[in-house]
């Protein structure tokens, strides 16, 4: 499986100029997979959700779906979304025909009040890609290590979408890691770079890390698209070999 990750800055809830300059960068990208864009690709981690969140059936879907279309991959990231009168950071997840699965963000960040403007989602996505299954969360889901559980090695790649500030870099690497050696599996976060309106820093850091909580990519403070080669066969030998997932203890989420 091979993986695209686009870091970039972002500018300030300016969904039409975005995806412009999103597109534009886009121009370079090598055969992929899939594509993983950063949490709130179209605004930056605004709050504004009632001034800037768009349908199922506006512009940054459409967007996607032209996106997917265009280069063959499947896309995904989290944009603002309003659907009946409620407003989520709503990841979705799109194919190159057209389809479109979603999941809504379920652990709010409350120290910048994202849980007053937002809605907590209820249900993972796990969805299959090529020769793996995947399973994409969004920032502040990567500190609750019980949501992200890979109950009877249900996915083989878990995927974090962020606006995840410079100041708690530390955090973001610490857990990337812990999260795939506790499930065995891939890692990929996926974070942007620069300035926002709220003067949050953010220096990147997205990265893949495989099933040992090894980097196999670091991307470190730089802007770009990057790349990195999954290899399955791999990742199921070690669980073989090392299959500490099954004493796995079991539980129920409400």
């Amino acid at each position: 499986m091979r993986v695209a990750l686009l870091q970039t800055s972002l500018l300030w809830e300016q969904p039409s100029a975005n995806r412009v300059a999103l597109a534009r960068a886009l121009n370079a990208l090598e055969p992929a997979d899939l594509v993983v864009l950063p949490e709130m690709f179209t605004t930056g981690f605004s709050m504004r959700s009632k001034d800037l969140a768009e349908t199922m059936k506006g512009p940054s879907v459409a967007w996607l779906q032209e996106m997917a279309y265009q280069h063959k991959t499947v896309f995904c990231g989290s944009i603002m979304i309003e659907e009946q009168g409620a407003y989520f950071n709503r990841l979705l997840w799109v194919t190159p025909k057209g389809s479109v699965k979603h999941y809504d963000k379920r652990h709010l960040f409350r120290m910048a009040g994202e849980h007053k403007h937002y809605t907590s989602g209820k249900a993972r996505l796990e969805v299959d890609l090529a020769t793996g299954r995947c399973c994409p969360l969004v920032c502040y889901d990567l500190r609750f290590p019980v949501f992200s559980r890979n109950s009877t090695t249900a996915y083989d790649v878990l995927i974090y979408v962020a606006n995840w500030p410079a100041a708690r870099s530390h955090h973001w690497s610490a857990l990337l890691a812990a999260r795939a050696i506790e499930n065995q599996c891939y890692v990929i976060g996926v974070n942007r770079i620069g300035d926002d309106g709220n003067q949050v820093h953010y220096q990147g850091d997205s990265m893949v890390l495989d099933y040992e909580g090894q980097p196999l990519l670091q991307a470190e403070h730089q802007l770009g698209l990057y790349y990195a080669t999954l290899d399955m066969a791999a990742l199921r030998n070690y669980r073989s070999q090392f299959p500490a997932w099954q004493d796995r203890d079991s539980f129920v989420l409400h």
